[in-house]
């Protein structure tokens, strides 16, 4: 490990290793990962027997393109083993996802899958400055989701303590924190300004002052840059955007160092193409379009071009921080999570961006879509900030200025005109892992 003064490149040799030794080091990994779904996985055999393609046409990066996409659909299909690529013997974990949305998908790790998965999330500790001493309250869930640990695996690996709390109960979190003196927290973004309300509302602790929380280690859930200021004036810790996905790894595909000018991709690991999700061409480089990941290293479940659904943009410069793997920026939502309002397409993230650049509003907030005759009506239900709601009395007809002001701001942002809808402060569900922040009513109608 390399030591910076902006925090740890735990792997400088990949971390760090010029453009064309990276490039060369992917073709290499590319061909043997391509051979080894031909021969082990017969679903990518047959894709690649209608393609009319073989392992042999795919020799440098520019053949990548000669593989067809992998689609979430395709895993479904094959759920539970269609798509392992090692033997069960071999295998020491699996992960399944809930089935919510379709049929349940798998995904196993070998050994040595495990190894990989331990020294990615290594990378992001070590990015954000994580060093032996620290204290870990890794408060992602434990279970089928690959968050828990994914993150358990990193702390371990990156030789630092772990408190394996999982998601929920808040008040607990919070005395442990106090009373463990925990550094470094990971969860959901939404969960970590729960956690800094409940701790200022319930208990009448200011984790500011309190808690010894340095670091935050968010994902799992699109965020925008106005949370991430609210997290940190909560806290009172520096807040590290986390990105990745259980058909992949799980966490570790990518993540913020202290410049914070994009998620690093581990490009030895992930192979990353954009393009647009309409057309599947590629775009050019710094435009948005849909993340497509390849896997090089996945030995049990491995996935070529596989359409992660997620929106974003990537750049390849060298980062001021010495890593010369490319960036991608934060995900502004998926392509299937797209609102069309009016005519008008735009992300959920977009309105909280809005909303969040408004003083007065909190974090809280639910956005609902209906058409109950010609026109689709978008309706915001926000809670106002404790302490404003609190200085009326709880009388919102006294925060109609609020209202104008949000309602202003998310038309400015989003062209969309959103009928604001003030709400008791602490009458808004809150999440312990994705937040669920739409509700689209007009599903069936024509």
């Amino acid at each position: 490990m390399k030591r910076r003064e902006d925090g740890w490149i735990f792997e400088p040799e990949y971390e760090t290793m010029t453009r064309e030794k990276l490039c060369s080091l992917q073709e290499e990994r590319l061909r043997k990962i391509v051979r080894h779904c031909f021969e082990r996985i017969p679903f990518y055999k047959q894709k690649f027997k209608d393609a009319c393609v073989t392992p042999d046409d795919i020799r440098t990066l520019d053949d990548l393109k000669k593989i067809p996409l992998t689609t979430k659909e395709d895993l479904r299909k094959a759920y539970p083993f269609g798509m392992l690529a090692a033997d069960i013997s071999a295998v020491l974990e699996l992960h399944a996802s809930s089935g919510t949305t379709g049929h349940p998908t798998t995904c196993a790790y070998t050994k040595q899958d495990l190894e990989v998965w331990s020294k990615v999330m290594a990378r992001i500790y070590a990015s954000a400055g994580t060093k032996k001493g620290d204290i870990v309250q890794n408060a992602y869930g434990y279970g089928l989701f690959t968050g828990g640990l994914g993150f358990h695996y990193g702390a371990l690996e990156v030789g630092a303590a772990i408190l394996p709390i999982s998601a929920g109960q808040t008040e607990r979190q919070l005395r442990l924190a106090k009373e463990l003196g925990t550094t470094i927290l990971t969860c959901t973004p939404t969960y970590a300004a729960h956690l800094g309300e409940y701790a200022l509302e319930k208990l009448k602790i200011d984790p500011k002052k309190e808690l010894k929380w340095r670091i935050g280690l968010f994902g799992a859930e699109a965020w925008s840059e106005e949370l991430r200021h609210r997290i940190e004036e909560l806290l009172g810790l520096e807040a590290f955007d986390v990105y990745g996905l259980s058909e992949i790894i799980g966490p570790g595909v990518s993540a913020e160092c202290p410049q914070h000018s994009g998620l690093h991709i581990y490009e030895d690991h992930f192979l990353a193409e954009i393009i647009n999700p309409s057309t599947g061409e590629p775009v050019r480089e710094g435009e948005v379009g849909e993340l497509v990941l390849t896997t090089l290293t996945r030995e049990t479940t491995p996935q070529l071009r596989f359409r992660t659904g997620d929106l974003t943009k990537l750049v390849t410069e060298e980062c001021e921080c010495g890593r010369t793997i490319a960036r991608m920026d934060r995900v502004i939502g998926r392509a299937d999570d797209m609102l069309k309002v009016r005519g008008v397409k735009f992300w959920p993230s977009t309105v909280e961006h809005a909303l969040l650049a408004v003083d007065g509003s909190s974090q809280n907030y639910e956005i609902i879509v209906d058409r109950p005759e010609e026109l689709d009506i978008m309706t915001l239900r926000v809670e106002p900030k404790k302490e404003l709601f609190e200085k009326v009395g709880g009388d919102l007809s006294k925060l109609k200025w609020l209202q104008e002001e949000i309602s202003n701001s998310v038309k400015s942002v989003v062209t969309v005109k959103a009928q604001v809808e003030l709400v008791p402060y602490g009458s808004l569900p809150r999440f312990l892992g994705k937040a669920k922040r739409v509700r689209d009513l007009r599903k069936g109608k024509s």
